[in-house]
C-alpha cells in the first residue's frame, strides 16, 4: 500500500482562455500544437485553461450547458506518496514507478470559478513526450496508459466556486512492459453560444509513471558551458545546452545569477526554464535578461532541477564587444623598455667621455714643450 502525503495547499483555477467564435473546423486544437496543460506564468500547479470550439455532438448534452462569455474550471492534486515527499513535481504531477500489476489511487480536486453551474467531465487522454517536449493528444484520445486510468465520478456537477473531490485509479497489468509512460487527467466544461457553436475549456494533471521491476530507473542530466550573447533587439541572453542522461523525462527549472559584472554589479536570480526532455534528448536553454543590463564580462551561475534531480553550472559570460585585458608579458613591456633606455644612455655617456679624453692626449701631443 502507498502511503500519501497532502499535495500542497489550494489554489484557486485560472480562468480559460476565452472561446473564439469562428468556424469549428478552422478552430485549433491544444493537443496537436503541444499545448502545456500547466501555463507558465499562472504560479497555479497543474493549472492550464485551454479554449477551443466544436459544434455540438458527442459528449455531454450541450443543451444542458449554459452559454458564458469564457469556460473556465479548476483542478489540482490532492496529495502525494510519502516517499516523494521532496520531489517537487509529484506535488503537481502523477509521478511514480512501480511494478507490473500495481494499483494506485490518487484523489484530485475539481472546481467551478465561474459564476453560473456547471456539468464538469474527468477523464484521462493520452500524452507523450517528444522531441517538441510534452505533446498533448486531441480530444479524448487514447494511449495504453490512459486505457488504465479510470476516474470517479466521470461528471459532476457544481455550483459557482463550489469543489468536489475525485478519485483517479491507475490499475497496471501484471503483464505490462517496463518503461516511462505519459497521460493527462482532464477537467472539461462545455458551453453553447447563441451562434449554436460550442465552447470547450478544459485543464489537466499531467502522469508520469514509470513501469518495471526492482527500483525506479536513474534520472540525470548534464548543463554544457554558459554562453552570453545579444539579441537583434539588444536584450542580453545566456544560453546552455543541457541533455537528459538518465532514463525518464524531465521538466528542467531553476534559476540564473550573474555577479562581477562592470562596475561590481550583479543581477537575478532570474527564472530559466527547458521543454520537458524525453531520455537521451537535449535542448538549448535561454534565459533573456533585461537589455539595460551593460556590456561586459560576469561570472554566472546556474541552477536547474527536475523534482530531486538537481544540477549547476558555473562560468563567465560576455556581452557585447569587451577589449583584451593587458597581459602580465605587457605590463613587463614598460619598465623593460624604460630600463633598456637608461642603459643605452649610459653607454653613449661613457663613449662621449673616452672621445674627449682621447681628443685631449692627441691635443697635448701635438703642441711643443717649452
Amino acid at each position: 500500500m502507498t502511503l500519501l502525503v497532502a499535495a500542497g495547499a489550494p489554489v484557486p483555477a485560472a480562468p480559460a482562455a476565452p472561446a473564439v467564435t469562428t468556424v469549428p473546423a478552422a478552430a485549433p486544437d491544444p493537443g496537436r500544437s503541444g499545448a502545456d496543460p500547466e501555463r507558465p506564468g499562472t504560479g497555479q500547479a497543474g493549472i492550464e485553461p485551454v479554449g477551443r470550439n466544436r459544434s455540438p455532438g458527442a459528449g455531454a448534452d450541450p443543451s444542458r450547458q449554459p452559454a458564458g462569455p469564457v469556460t473556465e474550471v479548476g483542478i489540482r492534486l490532492l496529495d502525494a506518496p510519502v516517499s516523494r515527499r521532496d520531489d517537487s513535481r509529484a506535488h503537481k504531477y502523477v509521478v511514480d514507478h512501480v511494478r507490473p500489476g500495481t494499483i494506485i489511487t490518487r484523489r484530485i480536486v475539481v472546481k467551478n470559478p465561474s459564476p453560473i453551474t456547471r456539468d464538469i467531465a474527468l477523464y484521462a487522454a493520452a500524452a507523450d513526450v517528444t522531441g517538441s517536449g510534452f505533446y498533448l493528444a486531441p480530444d479524448r484520445t487514447e494511449n495504453e496508459l490512459s486505457s488504465w486510468i479510470e476516474v470517479r465520478p466521470t461528471t459532476v456537477t457544481l455550483k459557482p466556486d463550489a469543489e468536489r473531490v475525485a478519485q483517479v485509479t491507475i490499475r497496471v497489468p501484471p503483464r505490462a512492459s517496463a518503461g516511462e509512460r505519459y497521460a493527462v487527467v482532464w477537467a472539461e466544461v462545455a458551453g453553447v453560444d447563441g451562434r449554436n457553436v460550442r465552447n470547450i475549456g478544459r485543464v489537466g494533471i499531467r502522469v508520469y509513471l514509470s513501469v518495471g521491476p526492482g527500483g525506479e530507473p536513474p534520472s540525470s542530466f548534464q548543463i554544457g558551458a554558459l554562453r552570453g550573447e545579444r539579441e537583434p533587439d539588444g536584450s542580453p541572453v545566456v544560453t546552455a545546452d543541457v541533455r537528459n542522461t538518465g532514463r525518464r523525462a524531465l521538466d528542467l527549472a531553476g534559476q540564473l545569477w550573474l555577479s562581477d559584472g562592470p562596475g561590481g554589479l550583479s543581477a537575478g536570480p532570474v527564472r530559466a526554464e527547458a521543454k520537458t526532455l524525453a531520455p537521451g534528448t537535449g535542448t538549448t536553454l535561454r534565459v533573456v535578461l533585461d537589455r539595460r543590463l551593460p556590456d561586459g564580462r560576469w561570472s554566472a551561475r546556474l541552477e536547474l532541477a527536475s523534482g530531486w534531480t538537481k544540477g549547476e553550472s558555473d562560468g563567465t559570460v560576455t556581452f557585447g564587444t569587451v577589449p583584451p585585458a593587458a597581459s602580465d608579458e605587457d605590463d613587463l613591456a614598460v619598465p623593460v623598455l624604460i630600463g633598456g633606455l637608461v642603459a643605452s644612455g649610459l653607454v653613449l655617456t661613457l663613449l662621449a667621455g673616452y672621445a674627449y679624453r682621447r681628443r685631449g692626449n692627441r691635443l697635448s701631443a701635438a703642441l711643443p714643450a717649452r
